[in-house]
């Protein structure tokens, strides 16, 4: 009988440093690597989509097209090349037109693209359907992910939401919606639309090892093509359920290497590699290969020191080819193993927390786990707790999770609907203290999700809430039609060039219009400097400040309720303006929020443009 293959797909250079150090790692450090990663015998490289596109170009000042088409040059075709991206929402949180996916997915596969994993924040399948076919039709593999997610505990015993008082006593004791059956339906589905592989993305690390080995083992028998287990550490579960989905029958398993594994990113590679040498499994890698990028990527973590919370507190090197490990620690994987088996969750669990000790991985985040949800949304509420100074409220907001999630129609918690959900449990915590009604300031991406604009909730939203929020209950889908193209200016500072200069450059200013903007200037200024080398550097026209900004104010003023970044400015000095009407509108923790008038007033002076960055209280707009 022929031994059996895991097949790995390589997450380090993408979700590995997304989840560990924000995605700071820079295209220098990953030169470093790439003749290394040439020959490691990944089956799949991830390397590109998730915050990659943003964050090159907002921290790092790189071009994401550039990145994706060096990878692929070095890498000669010797492992795919994978991205990950949400279906109709691409990288951003607008649904966009068909067109524009085609032209995304047309110029990602032509710059190297190989794979692209497509998942939805609300496993509605009309938003992937699209995305299977253009990348099967344009060449590419279709990757299908569905999101895992949990049923909530239990209603919260104060104020429960919508679907509770709906269906009354059974709020108590919500209905099991996330079953089995509920994952490997949606994986049929999209199985029967093209995808070739199918993978099932936890990505909060939720799927404890008996849901792991029941869920994959129900896969297996239902798919014809690969099942793929995509997993996270935070919670604890990671490397016990990654084991368990080795021993139930997973074809193809997501791993880092070791600097860049475990904790809030996915188990490392090195002890999957351990595992299966005692099962008997050939883990399709060179752990030569490997173990010359793990050497190489213990500098890249150190030049990410500034980002990294576990700098002071590495794990210890190990090499797995040739570092013997002391006998109980080696007992330890063998227990593992025998529980698993065994189906003894507590045991398995044990164990694999206890080999995680002793590597000096992360220990399991019991908040987290508790709360079931994702640790960057955790994060996130945590760090918009802290700029509006409220941080005492963050139990209060954790608390109301799961009555905002049944009230937005049960959604998992994914991007971009755990930052949605969790920026506006902070809301409600905050509208609480105040005594104000719950939901008083819903974020716009609230609102477009109850609306129905993201797509079908697992379970529908009551009409009666979806009128208070939005002033209506019909549930309305986004309308494609009404998508604008954004504009392309020239710009007379730069000899009247084009923000952007070609098709690539279009696409980011559709995917990431504010980013892309700042971005983009900063290339067309280069190449102006370029040709006027002899002039003297144009001086940036955003540094000019008018007489007038230096003014004393002496009238009433609109204040920045928290720090974001301005994205539309609606008003100019001299406007009449008309309570409730909306003035500006800024983005704070990936949420986009409408600032409106309170009263009826006149606008005297704008302190700020679009794409400008403030602080709270920052002074906005005087008023005579």
């Amino acid at each position: 009988m022929a031994q059996r293959k895991l097949k790995i797909r390589d997450l380090t250079l993408r979700d590995g440093q997304q989840s560990l150090f924000a995605t700071r790692l820079s295209q220098a450090e990953i030169d470093k690597l790439l003749p290394f990663y040439e020959n490691a015998g990944f089956y799949i490289m991830e390397v590109w989509g998730g915050a990659v596109p943003d964050s090159v170009m907002r921290y790092l000042d790189e071009s994401p097209w550039d990145r994706l088409r060096i990878i692929s040059k070095a890498m000669k075709g010797k492992s795919l090349l994978s991205a990950l991206s949400r279906g109709r929402n691409l990288f951003g949180y607008v649904p966009y037109p068909d067109y524009v996916l085609e032209g995304f997915y047309k110029e990602a596969i032509a710059n190297g693209l190989n794979v692209m994993r497509i998942f939805d924040a609300l496993n509605d399948i009309d938003n992937v359907r699209e995305s299977i076919r253009l990348i099967n039709e344009l060449g590419g593999i279709a990757d299908g992910a569905v999101c895992y997610t949990v049923d909530p505990k239990t209603e919260p015993a104060e104020k429960p939401g919508f679907f509770g008082r709906l269906f009354g006593k059974k709020a108590q004791e919500p209905e099991k919606i996330f079953t089995d059956e509920y994952f490997v339906e949606k994986a049929r589905e999209m199985e029967r639309l093209g995808a070739k592989i199918i993978t099932l993305k936890d990505m909060a690390g939720l799927v404890n090892p008996l849901r792991a080995a029941s869920i994959i083992s129900k896969l297996k028998a239902a798919l014809k093509v690969p099942v793929d287990f995509h997993t996270h550490c935070t919670p604890g579960y990671g490397l016990a359920s990654s084991l368990m989905a080795i021993i139930n029958g997973v074809d193809i398993l997501d791993t880092n290497i070791w600097w860049f594994g475990g904790g809030s990113a996915a188990p490392a590679i090195e002890l999957i590699y351990v595992f299966a040498q005692k099962l008997g499994i050939e883990l399709e890698a060179n752990m030569e290969a490997v173990g010359e990028i793990r050497k190489h990527l213990l500098g890249a973590r150190q030049s990410l020191k500034a980002f990294d919370l576990n700098h002071d507190k590495m794990p210890r090197e190990f090499d797995p080819l040739k570092d013997k490990l002391p006998a109980d620690i080696d007992a330890l994987f063998d227990r593992a193993i025998a529980a698993a088996k065994a189906l003894d969750e507590d045991t398995l669990l044990a164990a694999c927390h206890a080999i995680e000790e002793y590597f000096g991985f992360p220990k399991p985040n019991e908040i987290v786990k508790d709360a079931e949800v994702p640790g960057g949304m955790y994060s996130n509420m945590v760090a918009q707790l802290k700029a509006l100074g409220s941080e005492d409220l963050l139990e209060d907001a954790m608390k109301l999770i799961p009555m905002v999630r049944r009230d937005a129609g049960l959604v998992p918690l994914v991007t971009p609907t755990s930052q949605i959900v969790g920026s506006q449990a902070v809301s409600v915590a905050l509208d609480r203290k105040k005594g104000n009604p719950d939901y008083s300031n819903p974020s716009n991406q609230f609102i477009s999700l109850v609306k129905g604009e993201y797509g079908h909730t697992p379970v529908p939203v009551d009409p009666a809430f979806r009128e208070k929020i939005t002033g209506s209950p019909v549930e309305k889908p986004y309308d494609v039609s009404s998508y604008k193209k954004p504009a392309n200016p020239t710009l007379p500072e730069y000899g009247d060039a084009p923000l952007a200069s070609n098709r690539e450059e279009e696409l980011l200013m559709e995917l990431l219009p504010n980013v892309a903007n700042t971005f983009l200037r900063k290339r067309r200024a280069e190449e102006y400097n370029a040709r006027k080398a002899e002039e003297a550097p144009v001086a940036a026209a955003a540094a000019e400040e008018s007489k007038a900004a230096e003014e004393p104010i002496t009238g009433p003023t609109l204040k920045a309720p928290m720090g974001g970044r301005i994205i539309s400015v609606s008003v100019a000095p001299g406007d009449k303006v008309k309570k409730g009407q909306v003035l500006l509108v800024y983005e704070a923790m990936k949420m986009e929020n409408d600032v409106t008038a309170e009263s009826e007033q006149t606008v005297k002076r704008v302190f700020v443009r679009p794409d400008d960055v403030v602080g709270t209280d920052a002074v906005l707009i005087e008023f005579e």
